[in-house]
């Protein structure tokens, strides 16, 4: 037994778990994270080596080599918005006889940020400021936007929009297409949001950040902070992560 014992703390010393999160979090929702594991010993592999993490059913590395990395995917699911500062991670073996489950614990560092939970909403505002919905709305083009598709020359482009490497490899001449900014903006004031509460509010703000920031600028007001509008994937991060964070200070 001692000797099992030595060869069982043996295999799981050296390893050391990290998680790399996905670019978006929602609260409720499982998010793809991938889950790695280096073993640092100099010249022993690891086996049989079980991972879990949180609330997840873990992933099984059979064999992890000596001063190698090994990967996997792991689904976890927060059950609220805010900032989570570290998850803890469980790496376990039965080697090497299978009658006993060795195990560490680690606190692994992460700083996660974890948006409001998706609520489907329609912003309660008329005039310039209410979305435009339906089958006569259309998205712009424009040459100020992000990159959305890639189209065939026509003649009318400028030729700075000719994308040259995917033209090079085609019979036909292809150039970027970008949306257009000049969409009227759309500021989302929290507190006219239909809702039970503010977490309610904060996911239908959520949820109209993420379907119209990629098409036209959006702003929020959240009490008495006003942030400007803008648009595209980095902006709306940025405005997610304000309503994640909202009232927890």
């Amino acid at each position: 037994m001692s000797v099992t014992g030595m060869a069982g703390m043996s295999n799981i010393k050296g390893l050391v778990p990290s998680l790399i999160p996905p670019e978006e979090i929602f609260a409720g929702t499982a998010a793809p994270f991938r889950l790695c594991v280096r073993n640092g010993k100099r010249y022993l592999p690891s086996f049989l080596i079980r991972v879990e993490c949180q609330n997840s059913p873990g992933s099984t590395f059979p064999l992890i080599r000596q001063q190698t990395l090994s990967e996997s995917s792991v689904m976890l699911t927060f059950d609220r918005r805010g900032q989570i500062p570290a998850v803890k991670v469980t790496v376990s073996s039965t080697y090497p006889v299978g009658f006993f489950t060795r195990y560490w614990t680690f606190e692994v560092d992460t700083l996660l940020t974890v948006f409001p939970a998706p609520l489907a909403a329609s912003y309660p505002a008329g005039g310039v400021n209410a979305p435009r919905t339906g089958s006569n709305y259309r998205r712009e083009r424009g040459l100020d936007g992000e990159l959305e598709r890639i189209d065939l020359y026509s003649g009318s482009e400028p030729l700075r929009m000719i994308h040259w490497k995917l033209s090079a490899r085609s019979a036909d001449f292809l150039v970027k297409g970008f949306g257009s900014q000049s969409a009227t903006p759309l500021t989302i004031n929290v507190a006219d949001l239909p809702g039970r509460g503010v977490e309610e509010r904060l996911s239908r703000a959520a949820w109209l950040v993420r379907r119209w920031v990629r098409e036209r600028p959006v702003g929020l007001v959240l009490g008495e902070r006003i942030i400007t509008a803008g648009c595209g994937r980095i902006h709306g991060r940025m405005l997610l992560a304000e309503l994640a964070l909202y009232g927890l200070d």
